[in-house]
């Protein structure tokens, strides 16, 4: 497999990049595991408390001396009015019901306090001499770049159109991930409207690679050596996995999320705002089915998350897949119950990749 000025960066063997995955599916064993296969293992902060993340630092630090990273939510100024959250209440009401859950009022996330949090990360990753550090959802302010900057961390922002990739560049990243409008989860567009941020990944790549200096590490879809081939043919440095790591035996996704994806088909992955309050990709399910006139005006995230985690929470417990968020990029046929050394070695082993091309 080709080695470039990223791998060279990075510290790693193979241009590949597992997705960082937030909601417990990054776990200690599917970090190390990618990280100690020659690949880039990424910790999925988004949804942890920095004590949490101090921890699980430490425990991948115990498990692979290789390189690894952590991913950040970056927080963007959010509000809800008490007319759209009592409209949120009353739509959701039967969903709690149907679980079991009383109609407990839940408590509502405080920007402050996620920008506290987020200052905490930071400290952390410095503290604990993480070597790589990517962003998601926005760009951090030049204080943050400057304190990881000066402590040696290679930074790596996400975007989902050339504009935003320059954006990146000019902030003064190292390196951008450029997320097609095939990658499962959430998007990362922080300058446009979701409508205006679903490029296709061959398109975007290309374009991208011709407007910045940076190396473009490629997200959407790719499971597979073709996939890898492909964002190299374009100019692409690496690629980022994410639906073909989540179906991986150390992944910590739900076994019914796992089987969903496994038993699922291109066409019956939708994006939805339904859960969270932010255009995510994922399989079809009775709740994005039922909530699919209500989702634009739903409160915008992290407030919806917030308002459907123990809904989310209580169908994980009960295996009901009708009411988890189940997300999926575009490739779910080509995800596999396998593990980490054998999805890694099956892309680095493909036929195109039989010899090592500098770039």
């Amino acid at each position: 497999m080709w080695s470039n000025q990223l791998t060279e960066a990075l510290g790693i063997k193979y241009p590949i990049v597992q997705a960082p995955m937030a909601g417990g599916i990054t776990t200690t064993e599917l970090v190390a595991a990618v990280s100690n296969e020659g690949a880039l293992g990424m910790i999925g902060a988004g949804y942890m408390t920095s004590s949490a993340l101090s921890k699980q630092v430490k425990e991948v630090k115990e498990k692979t001396k290789n390189p690894f990273g952590v991913n950040l939510f970056v927080p963007v100024p959010y509000a809800a009015s008490e007319d759209e959250l009592e409209a949120a209440y009353q739509v959701l009401k039967p969903y709690r019901k149907k679980l079991g859950l009383s109609d407990e009022e839940v408590e509502i996330p405080d920007y402050d306090r996620d920008v506290k949090t987020f200052q905490d990360f930071i400290e952390v990753i410095v503290e604990e001499k993480v070597p790589i550090c990517s962003f998601t959802f926005s760009l951090p302010d030049q204080k943050v770049i400057k304190r990881l900057k000066d402590a040696g961390v290679v930074l790596i922002g996400t975007a989902t159109t050339v504009e935003e990739a320059m954006a990146v560049e000019k902030s003064g990243m190292d390196m951008v991930v450029v997320q097609g409008s095939e990658a499962g989860g959430h998007r990362g567009h922080f300058l446009k409207k979701n409508e205006e941020s679903m490029i296709g990944l061959l398109s975007l790549i290309p374009q991208t690679v011709n407007h910045v200096d940076i190396p473009v590490i490629a997200a959407g879809g790719i499971a597979d050596g073709r996939g890898a081939m492909a964002v190299h043919v374009l100019g692409g440095a690496a690629i980022q996995i994410g639906t073909a790591f989540l179906t991986c035996r150390e992944s910590g996704a739900n076994p019914a999320q796992k089987e969903a994806i496994l038993r699922s088909s291109e066409e019956q992955i939708v994006m939805t705002r339904a859960f969270s309050g932010k255009w995510a990709r994922g399989i079809q399910n009775q709740f994005i089915h039922e909530m699919s006139d209500f989702q634009f005006n739903v409160p915008s995230f992290p407030i919806q998350n917030a308002l459907t985690k123990d809904i989310r929470s209580a169908a994980s417990q009960q295996v009901n897949t009708e009411y988890m968020s189940l997300w999926s990029g575009q490739s779910p046929r080509m995800a596999k119950e396998q593990t980490v050394r054998e999805l890694i070695h099956s892309i680095a082993e493909h036929e195109h990749f039989t010899c090592t091309h500098k770039r």
